[in-house]
């Protein structure tokens, strides 16, 4: 198996570090409002990586944090009146339920920056301690120029960096040694939460976070540290010299790293109002479709999202489902079990599309060509089974579909259609849910429709509902 390794620039060998098993840290959200269309790519991408390891026998140690200690979230909190663990709470519940409608597996271990805050305090002390990092003032900055290989993985020169003027410098620069050094632990602002440590009651700098909570669920040295490729530089570079000067030791073998979303050929910005958040899109589509969209193209290419590629992945995802459906039913309607000599020599055929799929992601998870794998047994599906098929035959057909479409996520049985009469119904217990000032049963109830397709609006005139 092949991995593109942004360390290197080039496809490596994947070797684990311990026979049989995957270490792989993911940097998650920072959760200060409902995650976007952006933040979805690497969940969906990371979460099929994971998958063909699990598809190959793999034992994975899956982590992926929330940033719930952050400016952002301070922010919002001030705006609302609130605490800040009130805010990422709230939005870690709903990054959740946005995850779970892109069919991504939970993760082993989802840490929170604010629960980890010890063991960042242990890693500085250690920084300190070797002469990497010193303290002014409460604040404590790491010394980047100490650590002799910074700049390896984003592939930076410390002096190209230095000319680059004050665009990449941190608040507190005067009090640096250098302007390069960047932040570990921050003393506290006016309503701002704080922990205490031996330098000021403060918090920790972000980049300390992940290399933190990567040491702890994973131990020092992991297979696959990943995230979207904006995190290059500065975190991951960070993570990198904080890590490795604390442990002594290369911190991550391999480095993923998935390419830019642009919406309509731009970058996405509030600005351009090109904005989307997962939820606004799971009004439109269903979220597989998202997902089978994302899987569309090759990880580390630019992606183009746009409402006729949507589309185009609509219905590309269609005729997979369609093609499972039509299995199904000629299933129910199939007499004699035992195969005929000719339908075992179509299965002998069609082994080599799974033969495709695992060739493509073999080639640093190509899903793009592993779905035309997928694609190319659909149409040998609809070509060779029939009313006269046996049930051995349908049966071998779909559940060779459903292993290769499990490990893109990718759903085939058929959401069930709900009446109008069972909507109208629900509309009503949720409406007695909130006279009753029961929001908790309200919003269950919106989230169960919303599943089943169904969205909500509630107007002047009362509630409307339509299909997704």
């Amino acid at each position: 198996m092949k991995i593109y390794n942004t360390m290197s620039k080039k496809k490596e060998e994947f070797v684990p570090l311990e026979e049989g098993k995957v270490k792989m840290y993911v940097c998650g959200p920072t959760v200060y409002n409902l995650i976007h269309i952006g933040n979805a790519r690497p969940m969906i991408v990371f979460d099929t990586v994971r998958r063909y390891f699990e598809y190959k026998g793999y034992d994975v140690n899956f982590v992926s944090n929330f940033t719930d200690v952050d400016d952002k979230i301070i922010k919002k909190a001030n705006e609302e009146g609130v605490s800040a663990d009130e805010i990422s709470k709230r939005y870690i519940a709903e990054c959740k339920k946005d995850m779970e409608g892109m069919n991504i597996e939970p993760a082993t271990k989802n840490p929170l920056a604010t629960e980890e805050i010890g063991g960042m305090i242990e890693m500085i002390k250690t920084l300190i301690d070797k002469g990497y990092a010193y303290e002014k003032n409460g604040t404590v900055y790491y010394r980047t120029r100490k650590f002799k290989d910074y700049g390896k993985l984003s592939h930076k020169n410390l002096d190209d960096l230095q000319s680059g003027g004050r665009t990449l410098l941190v608040t507190g620069e005067d009090e640096k040694e250098d302007p390069l050094d960047f932040v570990l632990w921050k003393p506290k602002k006016e309503g701002e939460p704080a922990w205490q440590s031996p330098w000021s009651e403060g918090r920790p700098g972000w980049h300390i976070e992940c290399s933190e909570m990567s040491k702890k669920y994973l131990g020092e040295q992991i297979d696959i540290h990943a995230g979207g490729e904006d995190l290059i530089f500065p975190h991951h570079e960070n993570e990198i010299a904080q890590s490795e000067a604390a442990n002594g030791k290369e911190f991550a073998k391999y480095w993923m790293h998935n390419g830019f979303l642009n919406i309509d050929n731009r970058k996405m910005s509030k600005s351009l109002g090109n904005f989307f958040t997962v939820r606004e899109i799971s009004e439109k589509y269903d979220l597989q479709v998202l997902r089978f969209f994302m899987l569309s193209a090759h990880y580390r290419s630019p992606l183009n999202f746009s409402a006729e590629l949507m589309e185009a992945a609509k219905s590309g995802l269609e005729r997979i489902v369609t093609a499972a459906e039509n299995l199904k039913f000629l299933l129910g309607n199939a007499g004699t079990d035992s195969l005929t000599e000719e339908e075992k020599e179509n299965l002998e055929k069609a082994a080599a599309f799974t033969g495709s799929f695992e060739k493509a992601m073999e080639d640093d998870f190509n899903t793009a060509d592993a779905i035309a794998a997928v694609f190319d047994l659909v149409k040998f599906i609809n070509t060779t089974a029939g009313s006269d098929s046996s049930k051995g035959y349908l049966n071998a057909l779909y559940a060779q579909m459903k292993k290769l479409t499990d490990v893109l996520g990718i759903i085939i049985e058929r959401k069930e259609e709900i009446l109008d009469a069972d909507i109208e119904a629900l509309i009503e217990e949720r409406q007695a849910a909130r006279k009753a000032k029961d929001f908790a049963t309200a919003d269950r109830i919106r989230d169960e429709l919303l599943e089943k397709g169904i969205i909500l609006e509630d107007t002047r005139e009362g509630v409307k509902w339509k299909r997704a």
